[in-house]
């Protein structure tokens, strides 16, 4: 059933109407509940609200996947004018960026000089940068454009996806960098990921135990409280500093839980999408864990703002009630 349900979000994040219906009456569907805005001056004031209350954030300026010149210009731009955000308001915030978007697709040197301007200026202005990771793909070309920055910019992380089973050779080849550790959201083959959930779960732990001994920093990125009450008794019996890690959780997903730890005393980052490329992200992130459309209707939907989600829990129960005929 996990299979099933998994596919169904990651078709939905791959439709083309539903993506363009989302981005025409996304504020009408409650999207402002999962992105903290569709422009740079609305995700400013999300963040300053997340700061003032002890939370960090990484932003991410949504669009991925891009195949015209142009449209990957435009985003080089945004994601500058991000960093110069965060500078001249003094957030407490870092940026995700995924290389697709910068022109991964298009051509390699295209894609190399657009992300050089971005870490460059990053750089100067001491913001980390965060290579976010997609499908494999082009992860191994990601991979390439990190090692190319690494041996000039002390500025750079990524993220290693624990259903791939080249994961764990990643993770020690990257131990000296900050680490985004996540379970993966994409739809891929069994010759190169694991299919199965409990895999899948049992080697995100692994992972998370082995860099927390191993690494430098860690982000556990999660909204399971298994996971986060497995890491809290980890990191004590193993006596690792809480300046050594922190957790993550999406924006709009179990907020009590993200200030509930901010006053335990833990790190706390908030990943603040922004903008209006936001229904695939969204999609993939029910992917990665269906149970977070539980946790979005409780806490963010209504009557009035339900329509492409009731599309979306529609389709869920349907995956299950056809599982069990």
């Amino acid at each position: 059933m996990d299979n099933a349900v998994r596919n169904f979000f990651i078709y939905l994040s791959q439709n083309k109407t539903l993506n363009q219906g989302a981005k025409k009456w996304g504020l009408r569907l409650g999207a402002q509940n999962v992105v903290a805005g569709t422009n740079i001056d609305e995700m400013v004031e999300s963040v300053k609200k997340l700061n003032a209350d002890g939370i960090s954030c990484t932003i991410d300026n949504l669009g991925e996947f891009v195949f015209e010149k142009e449209v990957a210009l435009a985003a080089k731009e945004q994601i500058l004018n991000v960093i110069e955000a965060i500078h001249e308001n003094n957030l407490d915030a870092h940026i995700s960026l995924k290389p697709s978007q910068l022109g991964l697709d298009i051509d390699h040197d295209f894609c190399l000089n657009n992300l050089t301007e971005i870490v460059k200026k990053a750089h100067e202005y001491n913001i980390f940068i965060n290579f976010d990771m997609e499908d494999y793909a082009r992860l191994q070309a990601s991979f390439d454009l990190l090692d190319k920055f690494s041996s000039t910019y002390d500025n750079i992380g990524t993220v290693i996806q624990a259903y791939f089973f080249r994961a764990k050779e990643d993770i020690e080849k990257y131990k000296n960098f900050r680490l985004r550790i996540v379970k993966g959201a994409y739809k891929e083959d069994e010759a190169v990921a694991y299919q199965h959930k409990q895999e899948i779960d049992r080697n995100y732990i692994e992972l998370i135990e082995w860099h927390l001994l191993n690494g430098t920093f860690t982000s556990i990125a999660t909204h399971d409280h298994l996971v986060i009450n497995h890491v809290k008794d980890f990191v004590q019996k193993h006596n690792i500093s809480k300046d050594k890690f922190e957790f993550q959780m999406l924006y709009g997903f179990r907020v009590d839980m993200q200030h509930e730890l901010v006053k335990e005393g833990y790190q706390f980052c908030t990943y603040v999408p922004f903008g209006e490329d936001w229904y695939g992200y969204f999609m993939r992130r029910l992917a990665e864990r269906p149970q977070n459309l539980n946790l979005l209707v409780k806490q963010v939907f209504n009557k009035k703002t339900n329509t492409l989600i009731g599309v979306a829990a529609a389709g869920f129960l349907l995956g299950r009630l056809t599982k069990r005929k």
